[in-house]
């Protein structure tokens, strides 16, 4: 393994509670009170994905025309609230200090992907970023981890992916990848079906799985 791609939302910011939290803000206005199978039936999938999902359940109007609202609001919510997942980042740095090459391969747009990364302080750390609005399929399917090896010049067999999802876990697996995936949340590990499965990123758990 020569390169490791990382997913964003859960797995290097906690921006998932604001996304979860913004939605269910611009529901109300909807008249659609956000649940909990909600939360798990769109976890890391893309805006167009969940926009659509939502839309089956409330009157929204249509995702170009719904975007800024959300977006406005979500990214007020980063300016204030977003947390960085401490131990996912250090990695991360350790991982670049090694020179190994790293990615992100996430699926929030690209308008997204740029806000979380400034509000995280992280616009300099990755290689290479692939927002879900850059490929045609977004997670499960494998093109966000594909594109993200392409640019990093690295094979997909040679990368490690990083995720928190098992919509994430199924893309990375999809394109070949090895996975060590996070549980955040003790009910979280049920649900994603990999090899490593860890409650914290550390560099000891790729250890054995990377080759500066």
């Amino acid at each position: 393994m020569r390169a490791v791609v990382f997913d964003l939302d859960g797995t290097l910011v906690d921006s998932e509670r604001l996304s979860f939290q913004a939605w269910r803000e611009l529901l109300r206005r909807h008249d659609y009170d956000l649940a909990d199978v909600d939360i798990v039936a769109t976890r890391g999938q893309s805006y167009p994905d969940v926009h659509a999902y939502f839309a089956e359940r409330a009157s929204l109007p249509a995702a170009d025309a719904f975007w800024p609202a959300l977006s406005g609001r979500l990214f007020e919510l980063f300016d204030t609230d977003l947390e960085v997942f401490e131990d996912a980042v250090a990695t991360a740095r350790e991982l670049k200090e090694r020179g190994v090459p790293i990615a992100i391969a996430t699926s929030s747009l690209r308008e997204r992907l740029e806000a979380t990364l400034r509000a995280a302080d992280l616009e300099e750390l990755f290689d290479v970023t692939v927002a879900g609005d850059e490929v045609e399929k977004g997670k499960p399917a494998p093109d966000l981890f594909l594109a993200a090896a392409e640019r990093l010049g690295v094979a997909p067999e040679e990368c490690v992916a990083v995720e928190d999802s098992p919509t994430g876990v199924e893309a990375a697996l999809a394109a070949g990848m090895r996975v060590v995936a996070v549980a955040r949340h003790p009910d979280h590990r049920a649900h994603l079906r990999c090899d490593t499965v860890v409650d914290e990123l550390t560099t000891a758990a790729l250890d054995d799985l990377v080759t500066p």
